[in-house]
């Protein structure tokens, strides 16, 4: 009775704070209204996001289960060990070889931690250029300039893919790899379309006596889901988010292997705390374990499968209108489209597509040199999958795609090269406004699990 009475003289949010609730309601709108295409992006369970917005989100937990600074974390302590259990369950991993950190609060953070286990600074490391659809935690940078914390604290050479196919030039990565010897190599990337030979890289990362860490944050959800190759038969160190195609909260985990020698839990644990953070977001474990406890089931390994399936059929269709995909398709969940042959940026067409309610992103491909104005964009199938959207409604969502590049390249012919020109001309355009029209239209006919628009 007394928490009865506590929870009634809790304010809601649309009691409390009304312009919050307005504009949360105007993004719920958005999301509903449109097309989400962003291949980082999901959509979550209710059963999620209650998680979320719960009293986990009151308590400090800097520590481990059963090893914590504060007192009162009993509850806590079970909630992350169900999290890590259910970890290593969705991927079929045994306790005995595997163990994970479910607390880093972002996949940067989490890869920081997971490289600072294995690293000195200054130490050498290998991963994906970002122009060859690479991520920027991958040691980025421009020049002498260090773009990222892992180019700052650590020496890194980025690797390619190969200008003729699109595809990770694995040959020119061990030629590189016996010349630079590095201490650690990378294998993921956050624009790459296709699977990657995990065999091929750790035989690479052997030969330099180095570890593989395998960085899967795009394509988790298709690993759990089996929809793509498996990195833990061959990696040292996995990293992942638990957004994007796993489709649960924004957070991260690091697998490490236990295998004999190598001593990765200690070294791991103590990256992640206290190196690099403090208190873990208890709210946002205990949602992850609500995620990972949907990601075993058959519903979610269908899931993943469409995801895919909805992904080449994306890429067939917009190669069928004569459009330039890098590699000339994709394995996985996204498709990196290469605008350069129209003439535009990938800025510019992402500011279209967003006028008619279509989210991309700009994206480099491989030959860029300025990752503010790219060449092409990137494009996934996780959200409006998580939608119900199958093969024949992202036919019908690579037909307005088409739309948008042809009404983008129209513009574009008289609007100029700054891009505030350019958007500057959308305002009054009849094609897109009568665009929009035919987008939101579609868009509304999915619902969009978690939540609805009243």
């Amino acid at each position: 009775m007394q928490l009865s009475r506590i929870s009634r003289r809790l304010c809601s949010l649309a009691e409390r704070d009304t312009q919050i609730f307005s504009i949360l309601q105007n993004e719920q709108r958005r999301q509903w209204e449109g097309l989400e295409l962003i291949a980082s992006e999901n959509f979550t369970s209710k059963a999620v996001l209650d998680a979320l917005g719960s009293a986990f989100t009151n308590k400090y937990s800097e520590g481990l289960p059963g090893a914590r600074y504060y007192g009162g974390n009993e509850y806590i302590d079970e909630v992350e060990r169900i999290a890590q259990q259910r970890a290593l369950h969705a991927f079929n991993l045994e306790s005995k070889h595997w163990g994970v950190n479910v607390q880093p609060y972002s996949g940067s953070v989490g890869n920081l931690a997971a490289f600072l286990s294995v690293l000195q600074p200054n130490d050498r490391f290998m991963g994906l250029g970002l122009a060859s659809g690479g991520h920027l935690s991958h040691g980025h940078y421009v020049g002498q300039r260090k773009i990222n914390v892992s180019s700052v604290i650590f020496q890194s050479f980025p690797y390619h893919v190969s200008p003729e196919t699109g595809e990770v030039d694995y040959d020119d990565l061990e030629r590189n790899a016996l010349v630079y010897q590095p201490k650690l190599i990378v294998a993921g990337g956050s624009a790459y379309p296709r699977d990657w030979d995990y065999e091929r890289m750790r035989s690479i990362a052997d030969k330099v006596k180095a570890f593989l860490l395998v960085d899967m944050a795009h394509f988790s959800g298709l690993v759990a889901g089996g929809a793509v190759r498996s990195p833990f038969k061959h990696a040292h160190i996995v990293t992942t988010t638990t957004h994007k195609s796993l489709r649960g909260p924004r957070g991260a985990m690091i697998f490490f292997s236990k295998a004999d020698g190598l001593d990765l839990e200690k070294k791991v644990n103590s990256a992640v705390f206290p190196c690099v953070q403090g208190g873990p977001h208890n709210n946002a474990i205990a949602a992850i374990a609500v995620q990972l406890k949907e990601a075993m089931s058959d519903e979610f390994r269908a899931y993943s499968r469409q995801v895919v399936t909805n992904a080449k059929a994306l890429g067939e269709s917009l190669m069928e209108k004569g459009h330039s995909l890098v590699s000339g398709g994709t394995d996985t969940h996204l498709v990196l489209w290469d605008l350069r042959p129209h003439g535009l940026t990938g800025s510019k067409y992402e500011a279209l597509c967003e006028a008619v309610a279509i989210t991309v992103n700009k994206n480099s491909v491989y030959g860029d040199t300025n990752a503010v104005a790219p060449g092409g964009v990137r494009i996934g199938t996780p959200a409006l999958t998580s939608r119900g959207f199958t093969e024949e409604d992202f036919r019908e969502v690579a037909e307005f795609l088409h739309k948008a590049l042809e009404i983008s390249v129209k513009i574009n012919k008289t609007s100029g090269k700054m891009l505030k020109d350019f958007k500057a001309a959308l305002e009054n355009d009849s094609d897109v406004k009568d665009l929009r029209k035919n987008v939101t239209e579609f868009a509304q006919k999915f619902p969009i699990p978690g939540f609805k628009v009243e």
